[in-house]
This record gives C-alpha cells, structure tokens and sequence, in this order.
C-alpha cells in the first residue's frame, strides 16, 4: 500500500508556496544542496533561514500551520499551538520588554516539492522545531524539538497550562519504579546540566555518555515505563511514521539516564538512547519551569538515511 503522507506534505508546502507573495517566497525556498541552512537546528529566539508568519497573509499562515500538521500527531499538534501560544505568556511575564509575539515563527523549504524526488521543509521558531525530509517519497522525520516557557502554569497549585507534563511525568514514575541498583545506573550526576546534550548541533555522531541504565536490565514495571516514555516522543508524529520508527527500534538496545535531583520543581534531565535514537528532555531554570525535550535519529538526522539510499540507488 502506498504511503499517502509523502503527498500529503508535497500538496501542503506547495499550497503554502503558492500562497505567498514572490517576495515572500524567495526567502522561504532554498536549494536543497544547501547544507548549512538545511542541516539547523535553533529553539533560541535567532535568525534564522526562512520567511516568517509576519510576512504572510491570513491564508498564508493558515497554510503554513496545514503544512506543520502534516507532521504531527493531533496530540502533538495540540502540544505545538501551545508552544507557540505561551510566546505572549512569556511577554507577559517579562512586562513586554522583548515584543515575543506568536507569529515569530518560520518556515523554509529546500528544493521544490513540485518536481523534485529530494526536498525538505522546517517550521521553527522559539521553543519549536520540526524539520522533515522527502527522498523518492519516504519521508525521514527529525529532528523534533518542543520546549514550554513557563512549562507550567498554575492556578492555586492546579496546572492551568503544562505542554510537556507528560514528558515529565512519565520520566519522573520509571525512575520511582526502579530499584536501588537499576537506579544507581540510571542516575548519571547530581546535577543537571545546564540544557540539552545535543544542543543545536547539526550533527549528533556518537552516543553521548555515561549511557545509564541498559533497559535488559529494568524489572517488568520500569521496562513498561522507558517504553512508554518512548512511545510519547515517538508518537509526536503521525501514526505511520510512530508505527515505523517502534518497529525499527523494537529489537534494539535502550539506554535510561537521569541527571538532578528526581522530583518536578528543581533542575532535571533525562535522556534515551538507542540505535539510531536519541530522546532528551531537561528542565533548565533553578525552579524547574522551563523545559527543553527533542527527539533526533543520530545517523539519520535532516534526511541522512533516505538520501543514503537514494545515492545508492541513482548513483
């Protein structure tokens, strides 16, 4: 059976760019052999390659949000309009000093997904960024990245809004449920480090260490859990892509490990590793409310695995 997504992201990204004006356009399409912009990553408030929902009219904004769902699960989805809402949460909070705005979002294409059988796209912008590849229609997903500033709002101590909760959640019950030596393993440092591992490298090469605890080593109960927390970052996309992405890890290594003191409201991290997997989430700020999490595919980041097998094939 055909896959229908390639199409469905090829019929989105040219809706998109017929959209816009062709000033507009010239700044969101560029050529697919252009590794610097097409290899980035950036969840910071920077410049970046791209047009921005600014430049767009109602009809193109409103393609570009179709474009980014294309990509994402309806959970997901729903995960990445509150990333993007909490940009005047933020403002707020900051008594408007650095005019965040919603619309401070971009999107880049590389090639024309018209007529070419390699092009990509991106939406990114402070605290999100989803890049997905297209080669000979397969489509290579990652990397995925979603972060929440506040992660957490409340009111009288019930969340109001929690993007992330769940990412957090899960981590914080498998390492409860691990006994004393599986969580001597797991747990990597006293301290957090200060973001993310990977960073906003382009290029994640080999494993990062120490790896903590193998899951081959978990009881019943924590090897449930590393699966579901798994399976959360998985199902960030859509369904047929989770599917393929937990076959191919199904009979792979898993690796667990934590950082910081184990409970929400203070500095954290955790990672998962394994065959061409990595999944990081932390909590940056000393009270714990400004959280980080991506999901990455080592070797096959940015389109490596499909355009692989398209050299081999054409070349």
């Amino acid at each position: 059976m055909e896959d229908p997504l390639p199409e469905q992201m090829r019929a989105a990204c040219t809706t998109l760019l017929a959209a816009l004006d062709p000033a507009a356009r010239d700044e969101a399409v560029h050529p697919f052999d252009d590794e610097t912009a097409r290899r980035w990553l950036e969840y910071r408030p920077r410049p970046r390659p791209g047009v921005s929902l600014v430049a767009m009219d109602v009809a193109g904004r409103k393609a570009a949000h179709r474009l980014l769902a294309t990509a994402l699960s309806p959970s997901a989805y729903a995960q990445a309009m509150a990333i993007i809402a909490l940009e005047e949460v933020l403002d707020r909070a900051e008594d408007w000093r650095r005019g965040r705005h919603s619309a401070d979002y971009w999107v880049a294409v590389f090639g024309d997904p018209a007529r070419d059988d390699r092009w990509a796209w991106r939406f990114e912008g402070h605290h999100l960024s989803v890049t997905m590849t297209v080669v000979d229609d397969q489509v290579s997903p990652a990397p995925i990245f979603f972060g929440a500033n506040p992660a957490a709002v409340r009111y009288a101590g019930r969340p109001v809004s929690r993007p992330l909760g769940v990412e957090e959640d899960l981590a914080l019950a498998l390492l409860d449920a691990l006994g004393p030596a599986e969580r001597a393993a797991a747990i990597i440092a006293d301290d957090a480090p200060a973001d993310i591992i990977s960073a906003t490298r382009g290029r994640v090469d080999a494993p990062l260490e120490p790896l903590g605890v193998p899951a081959d080593r978990l009881g019943p109960t924590g090897r449930a859990l590393l699966d579901q927390v798994v399976a959360l970052y998985l199902d960030r996309l859509p369904p047929e892509l989770a599917i393929r992405e937990a076959t191919r890890l199904a009979a792979g290594p898993l690796h667990f490990a934590w950082a910081g003191p184990a409970r929400s409201g203070q500095r954290h991290y955790y990672r998962v590793q394994g065959d061409d997997l990595l999944i990081e989430y932390d909590n940056t700020s000393p009270d714990g409310n400004h959280a980080h999490t991506v999901l990455r595919r080592p070797a096959s980041d940015f389109g490596a695995d499909v355009l692989a097998g398209h050299h081999r094939t054409h070349h």
